[in-house]
């Protein structure tokens, strides 16, 4: 009898796209920890972010979150503005080195998924994302609120 379970291949595919992506990253000698990319990607993603939009994106507490920005600051990564809109928040936005930093990720992000994807159809990869976007959909209550481009995910 087949079995049905998806977890296991679930499970197989992200560790090993995680193990792939860190490797690449490491071997580019970026030092930043996944959380601090993430947090790249989304003040990059978002026009006016916040770092309460960073915590609700990325699921973290707003503890860790403060720490992660402060090291994206002190390294030159990111600035902080005044927040016209309201005056207890401060807008995020990526230096040139933060850019710079964001360039890079997202080339080792390609060279991950083509490695991964090699030997498949365009119309299989395409046909995966949306069956892997419908599951999550389906267990997070619907489509992401404030989508961002398809290889920032």
């Amino acid at each position: 009898m087949q079995n049905l379970s998806l977890s296991e291949p679930l499970h197989r595919l992200t560790h090993a796209y995680k193990s792939g992506l860190r490797r690449a990253i490491r071997e580019s000698q970026i030092t930043l920890p996944i959380t601090h990319i993430r947090a790249l990607k989304r003040i990059n993603a978002v026009t006016d972010c916040t770092a309460h939009s960073i915590v609700q994106h990325i699921q973290r507490d707003k503890a860790q979150i403060t720490r992660v920005l402060n090291e994206l600051l002190a390294n030159g990564l990111i600035i902080k503005s005044d927040n016209p809109n309201d005056r207890r928040s401060q807008l995020l936005k990526l230096t040139p080195a933060g850019d710079q930093m964001l360039e890079q990720i997202q080339a080792l992000e390609k060279e991950t998924t083509a490695l991964m994807t090699k030997g498949m159809k365009q119309t299989d990869v395409d046909l995966f994302i949306r069956l892997a976007n419908t599951l999550a959909d389906n267990l997070s209550g619907g489509p992401l609120e404030n989508p961002i481009k398809q290889e920032d995910a």
